[in-house]
């Protein structure tokens, strides 16, 4: 971690605070301190919860939270009651005036942050979104002194799989080699008939789950080609994860099926110039068959098939 990047991350992290305003003493156009903020909008998401419960969500002292909670309970924004399971704890509501507030709240903010994204391209928008996610995340990580979980392989379709496979594609290769719409739609007309045919058990497909999110995938596609040829396809990693080994570990998965499957041979198309996939096929045993130039993405690339055989 080099001292210049730790320095411009303090930097946009002391002009994020600044640009939320939580160094005012009350939030601008709600009248509340962040804090407050913070924990009716916990209340809302869950209903019931303890002083306990908000001290661990906010990552505030359990004396910070009992001033906080006696100040909204004197604003008539929250009430509290006895639990009935619990008599030494108390379980917070917010009242029909803290209902009121929540809503003005979420639509305030709602307001501020869809107006910041109308000056970003949706690229930027999920860039910023992702940002957010990791970073908040590396914070938690080094509080608890823990490492987050690798992304887990999954198998099988999966809602929002094919937009996001086809997403990861696009933009990958759009800004390496300036694919286009013809690529993206391409990749999506023959995925989206693919994965209809996946109670076939030669297909296949596996997919990368980071906290709900898809961040690679890989399929295997066990009847296009016939004669006991498996086609490995749509082979794809967010760029963050190059070099995680994750990739590697997608690859022997789908090979790992093709053997359990009998297939004879299995091969891919790719195109000159993807050095690192190229190493990793050749890593497996994938030989380069042959190389011709076509237009099947979009536009005259020196395309490539490589194969490997498998009995």
């Amino acid at each position: 971690m080099t001292t210049a990047l730790v320095a411009q991350i303090r930097h946009h992290s002391r002009h994020l605070v600044r640009e939320l305003g939580v160094l005012n003493s009350a939030l601008p156009g709600i009248g509340l301190s962040s804090s407050a903020v913070h924990a009716i909008v916990e209340m809302g998401f869950e209903d019931g919860l303890t002083a306990r419960d908000l001290s661990a969500r906010l990552l505030l002292e359990k004396s910070t939270i009992s001033r906080l909670v006696k100040s909204l309970i004197a604003k008539g924004l929250v009430n509290e009651t006895p639990d009935p399971e619990d008599r030494r704890a108390k379980r917070l509501s917010l009242t029909p005036e803290g209902l009121a507030r929540l809503d003005q709240i979420n639509r305030l903010a709602v307001t501020r942050v869809s107006a910041a994204l109308e000056r970003a391209t949706p690229r930027e928008g999920d860039t910023i979104r992702e940002g957010l996610r990791l970073y908040a995340g590396a914070l938690a990580a080094a509080r608890d002194d823990r490492t987050p979980p690798a992304p887990a392989i999954r198998t099988g379709y999966t809602p929002g799989l094919l937009g996001r496979i086809v997403t990861l594609h696009a933009r990958y290769y759009s800004c390496l080699v300036g694919f286009g719409l013809p690529f993206e739609a391409k990749v999506a007309a023959d995925m989206a008939d693919f994965l209809p045919r996946l109670s076939n058990p030669a297909n296949g497909t596996w997919w990368l789950d980071r906290d709900g999110d898809i961040v690679g995938g890989i399929s295997i596609d066990g009847q296009d080609l016939g004669d006991g040829i498996a086609h490995l396809r749509w082979f794809i990693l967010d760029p963050a994860l190059h070099g995680s080994g994750l990739g590697n570990a997608l690859l022997e998965t789908a090979l790992a099926h093709c053997r359990a499957q009998g297939f004879a041979r299995v091969d891919l198309w790719t195109f000159h110039g993807l050095d690192a996939a190229r190493a990793l096929y050749e890593t497996h045993g994938f030989t380069l068959a042959e190389e011709f130039t076509g237009t099947q993405w979009g536009k005259d690339m020196l395309e490539q098939r490589f194969s490997l055989t498998l009995t």
